[in-house]
This record gives structure tokens, sequence and C-alpha cells, in this order.
């Protein structure tokens, strides 16, 4: 093979890819990857900050308190449904209007609030301290409260 040959197959400033420390920096590789291959000892490890810490594991009582307030958080969706619906078919038959796409989305909501609470304060106190997630655990038990069902019983009149 002659050198013209060998120049179809570089390209300017290919020397700089046959030793990569000179222009390796710390920061050229994305948070919580590494390097490998000729040169990489130089890059330093990234340091894991407070947010990007693991979670740590639930213990054995805390694991069974969250069921517990799982399983709270289930039965206010469900209270929320049966009194939101119970709520609709007296305002149905008292007055004889449809129940308007505000109620809907209204009744709608609130079955879901219990479950969306219970989520995004799972998700948003995974890294936290204990405390806290149970200290929004027990705040979402108290704020949502299925009032309809409260205020109507399991009958409905």
């Amino acid at each position: 093979m002659s050198s013209g040959d060998d120049d179809a197959l570089s390209w300017d400033g290919d020397d700089d890819l046959k030793d990569p420390a000179p222009t390796a920096r710390k920061d050229a590789l994305p948070r919580g990857w590494r390097a490998v291959g000729k040169g990489s000892d130089d890059l330093a490890e990234p340091e894991e900050t407070e947010d990007e810490a693991e979670p740590t594991p639930l213990g054995n009582a805390a694991l069974v308190s969250v069921g517990v307030l799982a399983g709270i958080y289930t039965l206010y969706a469900v209270g929320w449904a049966l009194g939101g619906f119970r709520l609709r078919d007296r305002i149905q038959s008292d007055t004889g209007a449809v129940a308007d796409m505000m109620f809907q989305g209204a009744m709608w909501l609130g079955m879901l609030s219990p479950l969306i609470w219970f989520l995004v304060t799972m998700h948003v106190t995974r890294r936290g301290p204990l405390w806290r997630r149970f200290a929004g655990l027990a705040i979402g038990i108290v704020l949502l409260v299925p009032w309809p069902f409260v205020m109507m019983g399991a009958i409905g009149r």
C-alpha cells in the first residue's frame, strides 16, 4: 500500500485520537460513567451528591407501616368513588338534572386524589429521612377524608 491509500482512511486531527489522555477532561463523560481504555486512569470518579445517593431500603416495620397506609389510601379511593356516585345519583333523582361536566371532573379527581397523593409522597420522599415520608402520608390521611361517603353514609339517604 502506498501512503496515498492511508490518507484516504484518515481525517485531519486523527493524531489526537491516538493518545486521548492529554485532551480528556474530568467532566468529559456524563455523571456516573467511567472511561475504559488507554489513558482512562487519570479520569476521576464522579462524586455522589446527596440528591444522587441511593435510597435506603425500608426496614420491616416501616415496610409494614407503608403497606397499612397504602391500604388506608385505597379505602379512601373506594370511599370517594362510592360517595361520589351516590351523590351524583341523589342529585339526579332529587332535581332531575344530569350531573354536569364540572361535577364529573371533581368526582373523578376526588377518586384519584388518594392514589395520587400516595404515589407523589412516596416518590418525593424516597431519598429523604423516613419521618418525612410518614409525615406526608399522615397529612394526606387527614386531608383526603372521603367526605361524600362520610356525609351520606353507606345507604345514601
